[in-house]
């Protein structure tokens, strides 16, 4: 640790011994801090307001109010919080509808420890990391056709999204392409309009879906 404040998370599951485990795990990792948990989309949109994590992990099937439900919540009110899908299931209507909700991440249950760390890293920065079975079922996306969707973007806008897609940090976009951070941001606003996108993630499914970039 350089002095940096740990990524606080919120661990949302109506597992307890998930729970406990993903809070065991939390424990060994010097930039991570446990900040609550939850067993349901109920109890997270409480401590969401009570703590403000920086980070939700969550579960998509739970009583009360599921975790796609949730999300969309916790977005809404909170967007500064990025949420982490985290479940056993594959389904692919379930990736679609927790992207759409605002999970900047989805991630399957069996991820890897390191994997896992690496998502949260990611996802405070604003990046986004898909499983790959995740990023499939964005591909395959049943949404309607829409006609000639993002045939106004300009080509860096184009560059932009490819590099969106490739998972890419606002400073590092600038970076590469020796522009401004401000002048990213301006371009990632653009896109998202442009593509009926509400965040990242969606435009990164909408790219993907309708093959916008190579």
């Amino acid at each position: 640790m350089t002095g940096e404040k740990p990524i606080r998370v919120l661990i949302v599951d109506d597992h307890t011994m998930l729970r406990k485990g993903l809070a065991a795990f939390l424990l060994v990792k010097a930039d991570l801090e446990l900040a609550g948990e939850a067993s349901n989309g109920e109890e997270a949109l409480y401590l969401c307001e009570q703590l403000q994590p920086d980070i939700v992990l969550m579960d998509l099937k739970m009583p009360k109010l599921d975790g796609v439900a949730a999300t969309r919540t916790i977005k809404r009110r909170y967007p500064h919080i990025q949420v982490i899908a985290l479940t056993s299931f594959q389904e692919k209507a379930l990736v679609q509808e927790a992207i759409r909700a605002g999970a900047i991440s989805y991630l399957l249950k069996d991820v890897s420890a390191d994997d896992l760390a690496e998502t949260i890293r990611a996802a405070s920065a604003g990046r986004s990391i898909l499983d790959p079975q995740a990023l499939q079922a964005l591909v395959q996306d049943d949404a309607p056709e829409v006609p000639n969707l993002g045939h106004d973007l300009t080509p860096r806008e184009r560059e932009v999204l490819a590099l969106l897609v490739q998972g890419l940090t606002n400073p590092a976009m600038a970076d590469q392409l020796v522009v401004s951070r401000a002048t990213i941001k301006a371009h990632v606003s653009s896109i998202l309009t442009k593509l009926g996108a509400s965040t990242r993630a969606e435009a990164v499914r909408l790219a993907l879906q309708h093959q916008l970039v190579p």
